[in-house]
């Protein structure tokens, strides 16, 4: 009878946030047919497909979407397992830098810091945040140990030849209102819900993520645009329009405002993705770890 597997369930989790088994094998270091093996022994023991094939890449079935979600929260038990571990064997200590893009630092990050620095006192880690291009030119400059970017569509095809990649979080979008709007105590909008809004839209550096309407909206009236989320989230709350937040930003939203969730199936999304050298040094590692850890529990908290 076939069993689920942690590496089964990591090879799910890494193929449905990598939306194909080539790029999921690119990132994982196997070859396609090892992915698609270890695909079916998973399938095997559902019971069920986990994916649909289609010529854009792979989506979820129901089945997989439970598996996906479960496989969330044990490879994120796992992680900290492997981390108290650790900490049983060592103590690491020294110097760190992790650099990331804005809304990474929002929550993510500062949530990884505090758990690597709460298990390792002796390890300082410093904090750059900065524009994706200028944080890979440090990473490969040995500047930086770890680096924090978004992937995905409307972005950059950033050169990530020979580093080193792990997806830490596949991300939705979701829209921002003020707590009076009308929309504010809905379970959810549609596309065509959005056509008439006024939009508070993103302008931030060259390389970062940009957010501006939403993405697969036609002809979005912008009525305001800020480069930092404090200004973005300020105007929204005041009432002067509605703006894109990406989940992993939701435990940073001030009062007055509300997220809501957007059906939208021509969406594809976006990744957030740690980066660093091919051979990472063992502060680093933890860092990608906690890194993991932190996203899915900010998963966890906002699904």
């Amino acid at each position: 009878m076939a069993e689920f597997t942690l590496t089964g369930l990591r090879i799910v989790h890494q193929v449905a946030a990598a939306g194909s088994f080539t790029r999921a094998a690119e990132l994982l270091g196997y070859t396609q047919s090892a992915v698609s093996r270890q695909v079916a022994a998973m399938e095997a023991a559902a019971g069920a497909p986990v994916f649909d094939r289609t010529r854009r890449g792979v989506a979820l079935t129901p089945a997989g979407q439970v598996l996906v979600r479960r496989a969330t929260e044990i490879l994120a038990d796992m992680a900290a397992t492997e981390w108290e571990l650790a900490g049983l064997r060592d103590r690491l200590a020294g110097r760190l830098t992790i650099g990331a893009y804005p809304t990474a630092v929002m929550a993510l990050v500062p949530r990884a810091m505090a758990q690597v620095t709460s298990g390792h006192p002796g390890l300082a880690v410093v904090l750059e945040e900065a524009s994706t291009p200028a944080l890979l030119r440090r990473l490969r400059a040995g500047r930086s140990d770890v680096v924090v970017i978004g992937v995905g569509h409307d972005l950059p095809d950033y050169d990530l030849g020979e580093l080193r990649q792990t997806t830490v979080l596949q991300g939705d979008l979701l829209v921002v209102v003020p707590d009076t709007h009308r929309f504010a105590h809905l379970d959810g909008v549609t596309v065509p819900d959005l056509a008439q809004e006024h939009w508070i839209a993103g302008d931030g550096a060259a390389g970062e993520p940009q957010f501006g309407a939403w993405p697969t909206l036609s002809d979005p009236h912008i009525a305001h645009t800020a480069r930092s989320w404090s200004t973005r989230l300020g105007l929204v709350a005041a009432g002067l329009g509605i703006t894109v937040i990406p989940d992993l930003a939701l435990p940073a939203l001030p009062t007055g405002v509300r997220a809501v969730t957007v059906t939208d199936s021509r969406w594809p999304g976006r990744a957030t993705v740690a980066v660093t050298q091919p051979h990472p040094s063992p502060q680093a590692q933890a860092m990608v770890t906690a890194l993991q850890n932190q996203a899915a529990r900010l998963r966890g908290t906002t699904a």
